[in-house]
């Protein structure tokens, strides 16, 4: 059955893949890979898979890892500019890196710190480290996360991006059953233009997206 892609909303969509497990389609205009809503998780499940991670700000792998998106980041920031680290996690690190280095940092996440009043203001930069893969509304929630960006402002995306369909299906990032969209090059292309954006790429797992000046 045809689906509606979850970013760009085209229905030219195709079968891509599909394992034991799930299916997934491909979108013919933007060209992200999504698995049908009716196989995504239910609340309870998705949490109980987060609740088993393990992440602290005391682990220095685990701080290595979110360098890969901090490093090229932290090098476009202003003195002082202010933060949002969207999807956090049980155990926000990211923010703390930033506000050792003198950027304040407000979270969110929708299982671990649900305070929405943080949505509602302004952001230099926002970050999201392995979260698009989970979005189930990629396109409504990073057109959101834009939205808050003051002029000249970044959005920082960390997330692991397809690359050939005979990749895709040895990936074992697919089998994680909290990954339900899968992003390329040509996508961050395509999201970058759609939101009137500059998009750099600088590692193989993070892509910048900057708000032009006002």
């Amino acid at each position: 059955m045809m689906q509606t892609c979850p970013l760009c909303g085209s229905r030219d969509t195709h079968h891509y893949h599909c394992d034991v497990r799930r299916d997934y389609s491909r979108c013919e205009h933007c060209k992200l890979v999504f698995v049908p809503p009716a196989q995504r998780l239910a609340p309870a499940a998705e949490k109980a898979v987060y609740d088993q991670h393990e992440n602290s700000p005391d682990d220095s792998g685990y701080r290595q890892f979110l360098s890969r998106l901090y490093t090229p980041l932290l090098a476009r920031l202003t003195p002082g500019a202010q933060g949002l680290d969207f999807g956090a996690g049980p155990g926000p690190t990211l923010s703390l890196m930033f506000e050792e280095a003198g950027h304040p940092m407000a979270i969110y996440d929708p299982f671990y710190a649900a305070d929405r009043v943080v949505l509602e203001r302004q952001y230099d930069f926002i970050t999201a480290t392995e979260v698009a893969e989970h979005l189930f509304e990629p396109g409504r929630e990073l057109e959101r996360l834009a939205g808050m960006l003051r002029p000249a402002g970044w959005l920082g995306l960390m997330t692991k991006r397809v690359t050939t369909w005979e990749a895709f299906t040895r990936w074992h990032y697919i089998l994680d059953p909290t990954h339900v969209v899968f992003f390329s090059d040509t996508t961050f292309e395509w999201l970058a233009s759609h939101l009137d954006m500059r998009l750099e790429l600088p590692a193989a797992d993070v892509a910048l997206l900057q708000r032009k000046p006002g």
